[in-house]
């Protein structure tokens, strides 16, 4: 007997996002969805399990549906709502062609109060439901309609019923009032979660404290009276939810509207990937595509380019197609700052220009000697590895409070000699690292005034938080002046403020392979094609070899060569090796059938392995691999920040021919 195919609230929430998705969901073994495992992930890293279970701690008495399947989750349910006054938690709910789960539902004779539980952050200090020109904020929008949508469902299933809804948050404007709450809650599985509750701790206290309550009862209605704007729309809840749920049943896709909203995807497949592509089938439907259209890129590609809808309006699909116009007035020759974003989004469109003989690269060779000429050796490298855990490590934090938990430190000296030099790991459960993470830090970069550099601005965000942490700390620790003093030397003003390598990416180096980004997971790659020195510097097995790079990590007698050179030439990248630390740090029930993990999975590896390391029970054998995998994984970040560098310095100086 088939599964019935009903809309659930998160087949409708894929929907509102684009209807189409609905014919590729759930067929794994048939197109690719790189968000199947995703939102287990985000759950396990922001400890939304975690939350959901301390919501349910609020309701002592609250009632458990634990139905596995559809038809014996609506019977239990159906039993218990035919008491008085019941509290429910993950009652089953069907209409017709919807069926629903709703987080916790309280009845009271004819009353019903529906509260959706979300591990979103919210601020009961200052409301972020209401955006500043009126109208709900585009951000929380999401969690409205999802909530309108089962509010919908049960005014059907209970026509008389008097109905209120509310959403359920971590609210960041509390503090903890005892330490150890994310310890109270273990995953023991996919969705198990354990609760340890230490003697006494009023945990229906505690949630009331940390979880806020919202009465949604307003946005709900605005919801419901008002066309829901979605590709293809707009329409009314009514009319899209049982068009959205008749294509659903019958398993027949809904007319593809692309637009912006295509670039982000999740039935995208890669190259060589073995599975179908819901965007490429979508954006041949729609506009008589074959496969070679794509080759060139749309206008999708354009790097941070807000007129992509605007584009896609005018049937301007392809990248090729985009004019100067279309991305606005700006200048021709460089300035002396770099490349602004108009210009790289031309780069894009236009290529690099003839009369500039970079070799299929762009390269600002004047504002790099400008900036290198700054540095001072040695040069240090650092990357961190963070989480923001919705509930709390210790008493007096906020819930999403960052913790620095690792951080990996390169060191290339002025003869140009590379080492990893330094790292820091602290994962023991429950323990606050981020005090311990600063001391560490400053042992390793206060013997010298060498320039510090970073990838991206996160690094600056998590030292000032730890400057905060340190100030509002009742219990400071004796070293508290000493750190703060270290770290503003460090950050944004600081004499010895840390150098983003992105930035200076983004002003001042391009190559087509990298649709414009900044990334350093894009960047290298790109790099390697056009950088003699890094492929025959780390084609060899020097890394880690005696007498060779240095590592703290990847030692072995013979070494690690990062790049394989391909028969044609080309360098193969090193992140495809971090992809397999990746794996090895994400849950087996996070990987697709096949035993891979997505892009996005990937990206997120380090806080998933951190997240497990405090919320699941384990053995001692698989916390050693975890750890062991996350410095591997942190090392070959700031090696790649070191291959950049390698690279810039010979680039600069290669005189155009």
């Amino acid at each position: 007997m088939s599964t019935p195919r009903y809309l659930t609230k998160s087949r409708f929430k894929l929907a509102v996002e684009c209807p189409t998705k609905l014919f590729y969901t759930g067929k794994i073994e048939e197109y690719r969805d790189t968000m199947v495992e995703n939102d287990f992930l985000a759950m396990l890293a922001e400890g939304g399990y975690q939350v959901g279970t301390l919501a349910k701690l609020r309701y002592p008495g609250g009632i458990e549906i634990e139905g596995l399947n559809h038809a014996a989750a609506e019977a239990q349910t159906s039993e218990y709502l035919k008491r008085d006054n019941v509290v429910l938690f993950e009652p089953a709910i069907r209409v017709a062609d919807f069926f629903i789960r709703i987080d916790v539902l309280i009845k009271t004779g004819n009353q019903f109060e529906l509260i959706e539980v979300k591990a979103k952050s919210y601020n009961s200090i200052k409301p972020e439901i209401e955006g500043k020109r009126g109208g709900i904020n585009s951000d929380m929008l999401p969690y409205i309609q999802d909530a309108a949508f089962q509010t919908w469902v049960l005014r059907q299933a209970f026509p008389g019923a008097q109905i209120t809804t509310a959403l359920m948050m971590p609210d960041k404007a509390q503090l903890a009032p005892v330490d150890g709450i994310n310890q109270m809650f273990k995953t023991n599985g996919r969705s198990s979660v354990e609760v340890h509750i230490p003697q006494g701790i009023d945990m229906k206290a505690l949630a009331e404290t940390l979880l806020a309550k919202v009465c949604v009862d307003r946005y709900v209605e605005q919801v419901l009276n008002q066309s829901i704007d979605f590709p293809g729309g707009p329409a009314t809840l009514d009319d899209a939810a049982a068009a959205w749920a008749e294509a659903y049943r019958n398993d027949q896709r809904i007319v593809p509207v692309i637009g912006a909203q295509c670039g982000g995807c999740e039935f995208k497949s890669a190259p060589g990937d073995a599975l179908k592509s819901g965007f490429h089938e979508c954006w041949e439907i729609a506009n008589g595509w074959v496969a070679q259209d794509f080759d060139a890129g749309t206008v999708l590609d354009l790097w941070n380019f807000r007129g992509k809808q605007k584009l896609i309006d005018q049937s301007i699909l392809k990248i090729s197609q985009v004019t100067r116009d279309d991305i606005g007035e700006f200048d021709d020759e460089p300035n002396p700052d770099g490349l602004n974003r108009k210009q790289r989004q031309w780069l894009q469109v236009a290529g690099i220009p003839a009369d500039y003989d970079g070799g299929g690269y762009y390269f600002d060779r004047a504002l790099a000697s400008v900036e290198m000429s700054r540095w001072r050796f040695p040069l240090h490298f650092i990357d961190f590895e963070t989480s923001t855990a919705a509930l709390p490590f210790y008493k007096g934090m906020h819930p999403y409070e960052p913790v620095a938990f690792q951080f990996s430190h390169h060191i290339m000296e002025a003869d140009g000699s590379v080492r990893h030099d330094g790292q820091f790991l602290c994962v023991e459960p429950g323990e606050f690292p981020n005090y311990r993470f600063a001391r560490a830090l400053k042992d390793a970069l206060e013997g010298d005034n060498g320039s510090v550099f970073m990838w991206s601005h996160h690094e600056n965000t998590i030292l000032s938080k730890i400057i905060e942490q340190l100030a509002k700390d009742p219990n400071r620790p004796v070293d508290a002046d000493a750190l703060t003093d270290f770290i503003k030397h460090l950050i944004k003003g600081g004499d010895r403020a840390m150098v983003d390598l992105c930035t200076m990416a983004e002003k001042s180096f391009f190559h087509p392979d990298t649709n414009g980004g900044n990334s350093i997971k894009a960047v290298l790659p790109a790099i390697l094609k056009v950088s003699e020195v890094l492929r025959e510097i780390y084609s060899r097995p020097i890394y880690g070899a005696p007498n060779g790079i240095v590592s703290l990590n990847f030692s072995s007698p013979n070494g690690i060569a990062w790049i394989d050179i391909e028969a044609d030439g080309t360098a193969s990248n090193p992140y495809a090796k971090l992809k397999q630390l990746a794996i090895g740090m994400i849950p087996d029930e996070a990987k697709d059938f096949e035993g891979n993990v997505s892009a996005i999975a990937e990206g997120g590896a380090a806080a998933t392995a951190y997240a497990r390391l405090q919320f699941e029970d384990m053995d001692k054998q698989t916390r050693e691999r975890i750890c062991a995998a996350l410095l591997r994984y942190c090392e070959l970040d700031t090696l790649a920040m070191v291959m950049v560098v390698q690279a810039w310095q010979v680039m600069k100086n290669e005189a155009l021919a």
